[in-house]
């Protein structure tokens, strides 16, 4: 019996396609993670060595980060998905135990340990983590906007346009500041700097701060009826606003 050569390569490009898309939402998943969290790649090898958790090497959550990890053994979804469940639990469970093996750890953890959770607030288990890594699955609420590299020094604009109400950063930095809910002092530093216009987020820096900003245009007395991702569209409109008002500035100059 002889099949089609038009259904055959159908067949495996829908299965090629999948597994691309799956390790791209891997990638954004894994990288958002750790930008929310100020992570390096080195964070989740170090806490599953820590407490026997599986074995997961600092090169593969890199390559997994940046989409070229391309068949992770089972031993890296079990790695990863219990050591989300222990980030879950947060760290009073295992704060003695990384005190004696790992301070340093415990430290990066006390500043960022938010586990990845699907939409009923239960931890993403290894089941599930390679659900989405073979494109079976959706990533979960809270990481499945996707930020385009092209928009982000728009919605950089947009964002502080937004904060500060239309005012010039002199006159909005302290209550902005106040607003924003990050500690971390690198992360304050960036974003008063984007406030500032001294710089831009990445596509990849705003799909991690998408959550705090939002929560700092809440504190600032914006409506979170429509969520983070309603947040998004608003700057998405905001600077499409803006980029037409410089247009009609520059044409009539």
């Amino acid at each position: 019996m002889t099949t089609s050569g038009s259904g055959s390569d159908c067949v495996t490009k829908g299965y090629r396609d999948r597994l691309a898309e799956g390790r791209r939402a891997m990638a954004h998943l894994v990288h958002v993670w750790h930008e929310r969290n100020g992570w390096s790649h080195k964070v989740l090898p170090a806490l599953a060595e820590a407490l026997d958790l599986g074995r997961v090497h600092n090169s593969q959550i890199s390559n997994l980060r940046n989409g070229k990890l391309a068949a992770p053994g089972p031993e890296v979804f079990l790695a990863l998905g219990q050591a989300n469940a222990v980030l879950l639990a947060g760290l009073d469970p295992i704060r003695e135990r990384l005190q004696e093996v790992h301070p340093e750890l415990l430290q990066v953890l006390a500043d960022g340990h938010a586990p990845l959770v699907n939409a009923a607030g239960q931890p993403l288990g290894a089941g599930a983590l390679f659900e989405i890594f073979v494109g079976l699955a959706a990533l979960p609420p809270g990481f499945d906007w996707r930020i385009d590299a092209e928009e982000a020094a728009a919605l950089s604009a947009a964002l502080a346009d937004q904060l500060c109400d239309g005012r010039s950063w002199r006159f909005c930095r302290d209550a902005v500041m106040e607003a924003y809910p990050v500690s971390k002092s690198q992360r304050r530093e960036r974003f008063a700097a984007v406030m500032a216009g001294m710089r831009d987020y990445s596509a990849e820096e705003l799909d991690g701060e998408l959550l705090d900003l939002f929560a700092a245009y809440q504190a600032l007395g914006g409506s979170g009826r429509n969520g983070a991702e309603g947040f998004l569209a608003q700057l998405r409109s905001r600077a499409k606003a803006l980029g037409a008002a410089e247009s009609s500035t520059a044409s009539q100059g």
